[in-house]
């Protein structure tokens, strides 16, 4: 009998604690014979943005996304490396998202955002070495063929770039103030949130050799999960609160920016998360029992109050 989901969830969120700072450490040690006194601060930096809690939502859609496809991968030291680059990328995007020239935040998850904390331009420093630490870790992964590493680095350079994230955060930046029509919004948030959940499930299934078929349904389910997290994350802005999201509640509103519940009412919004929940759901129909993490994670993210 497989262990209770919260349990796979902890050790999932164990599994890439215990990487990020072996995998971080490694690239900072091979600087220490000229650099290290002079990069100190830049490495502080970036292990307060890396180390400080977080949900971990796509290295564990990594993990999943390899144990459906074959579970004989998913345990793999090696598939840690890829999990880690994904986190590097999302850290990367919290730290920049949070600068005064876009967000301007002065807390995520919990604690002092990295410019309060450091400064802007080690900030800054700090979201470009993260970005480029994740494809040195892709560059890097062991015993892998070189086709399925290029395969690898070229989905998370696509969902990071101005095909993904830095192009949904682009629309976002335009649209405050501004009054967009919901399919404009879902364009903006499957490019600035979706992408990046969208390509862990990928890059989970591209390490364990998915085939074809097998991608485009996780590609599906990816897609669908990758937007209800927005959905949930703008529900939220209204009803969590700053203890429990680890940032500012109402952020969203304050700024006058536009949410799935300023467009649909917050009943509508409920219903369009659920709507996703259950097209990921059919996507992964045909899987077996080994996709039963992914059907959890699903479940789990529209229904977090956090």
């Amino acid at each position: 009998m497989s262990r209770p989901f919260p349990d796979y969830l902890r050790q999932c969120q164990q599994r890439i604690d215990d990487a990020l700072p072996r995998l971080i450490g490694k690239a900072a040690s091979e600087y220490a014979e000229h650099a290290a006194p002079h990069l100190e601060r830049l490495f502080e930096s970036i292990h307060y943005s890396t180390l400080n809690g977080g949900k971990r939502v796509r290295p564990v859609l990594v993990y999943a996304a390899a144990r459906a496809v074959n579970p004989g991968f998913a345990n793999d030291e090696a598939l840690d490396h890829v999990a880690a680059a994904v986190e590097c990328i999302h850290a990367y995007s919290l730290v920049h998202d949070d600068l005064p020239a876009m967000d301007d935040d002065d807390l995520r998850r919990g604690k002092p955002t990295c410019h309060i904390a450091f400064d802007e331009a080690t900030a800054i420093l700090a979201g470009d070495g993260l970005q480029s630490l994740a494809f040195e870790l892709l560059a890097s992964v062991p015993d892998l063929a070189d086709n399925r590493r290029l395969a690898l680095i070229r989905t998370l350079a696509a969902a990071s770039g101005p095909r993904g994230m830095v192009g949904g955060q682009a629309i976002d930046l335009g649209a405050v103030n501004q009054s967009p029509t919901l399919e404009t919004l879902e364009a903006m948030h499957q490019l600035k949130t979706g992408a990046l959940l969208r390509a862990a499930v990928r890059l989970g299934a591209q390490y364990a050799g998915a085939n074809n078929d097998q991608l485009r349904r996780l590609d599906d389910y990816g897609r669908a999960i990758g937007l209800a997290f927005q959905v949930q994350d703008d529900i939220l802005d209204i009803e969590g609160s700053t203890e429990k999201l680890g940032k500012t509640q109402g952020a969203d509103i304050a700024r006058n920016k536009p949410t799935y519940p300023a467009l649909l009412g917050l009943e509508g919004a409920k219903q369009r998360a659920q709507a996703l929940f259950e097209e990921a759901m059919a996507a992964i129909a045909n899987f077996d029992d080994q996709a039963q993490r992914l059907r959890e994670l699903a479940e789990f993210i529209v229904q977090r109050e956090h």
